[in-house]
């Protein structure tokens, strides 16, 4: 319905666009829902979406499970909860300026709490989101009731945050004396406002310190946790190298599955005709 030259632009946009499915494995894994999104807040499940940081030709697949994980899942705790999951869901959004950008975020941030739904965006600077979201990028960040910086040089944060974090009052003392045939001595004393973290300070603050804003509570300077101190920390693969997970020897064995007396199971009667 429009003119050729605007034509062939659409298609060439279109065919860009659409280039990935040229992959059979890509078209393979989108052919079929088998992720059951709208079944994540009935019951306590782990979804993991992993994705190269440094690649970004597949970052619009994040981008679109998100997009339907909180359709779905608000659509669900309306429709059947009265407007609260059962099961909290906590997306943890690591690398968040790298998967790409996942539309009406600026919204969402607003709206999925209310669903016992929150997101959790990790990003190296604030100025990241801003480059991915504009004027949006506010918006997200103040739809966000905790922050916590764990350190970093990038100017934009750190201005922010130094505007934050407020001044302090410091008592300041001058004192003077002149010498001569008629001797004086004087005394001034006032108050000042100092920042209470001057942005320097922020670009060279401690690696074992982060500085934490929850709503409703002044930031305040705390301690990181040590990982290594908690107890599940021998189950993990940084503590031991053979709890480290295998895909592949995962799929291999579920395809060899052995009944165990307290699984359960569907038994399906098949004709063989």
């Amino acid at each position: 319905m429009v003119a050729g030259k605007t034509a062939k632009s659409i298609l060439v946009s279109c065919g860009a666009r659409l280039a990935p499915f040229d992959i059979k494995e890509l078209r393979d894994i989108t052919k079929e829902d088998d992720l059951e999104l709208d079944l994540l807040g009935d019951k306590k499940t782990a979804l993991f979406l992993i994705m190269s940081d440094t690649d970004a030709t597949f970052n619009f697949l994040i981008s679109m499970i998100y997009t339907q994980l909180f359709n779905l899942l608000c659509e669900k705790a309306d429709d059947k909860y009265g407007g609260r999951l059962p099961v909290h869901v906590r997306c943890l959004i690591d690398e968040a300026a790298n998967i790409g950008q996942i539309p009406n975020l600026e919204k969402l941030m607003a709206t999925i709490r209310s669903r016992e739904i929150s997101a959790v965006l990790v990003l190296q600077a604030k100025s990241q989101l801003k480059a991915i979201y504009k004027d949006n990028a506010d918006t997200i960040i103040g739809n966000c009731d905790s922050q916590i910086f764990l350190g970093g040089s990038e100017q934009t944060t750190l201005k922010d945050l130094n505007a934050t974090l407020g001044k302090e009052t410091i008592d300041m003392y001058n004192t003077g004396e002149t010498r001569g045939t008629s001797q004086s001595y004087n005394m001034n004393y006032q108050k000042l406002g100092h920042d209470l973290m001057s942005i320097d300070e922020l670009a060279v603050m401690d690696g074992g310190k982060c500085i934490v804003q929850v709503r409703g509570v002044r930031p305040f300077l705390s301690n990181k946790y040590d990982l290594t101190g908690h107890p599940n920390y021998p189950l993990t693969a940084d503590a031991d190298k053979r709890n480290w997970f295998d895909i592949e020897k995962f799929l291999k064995k579920n395809h060899n599955l052995i009944l165990r007396a307290n699984d359960e199971y569907e038994v399906i009667e098949m004709n063989e005709d």
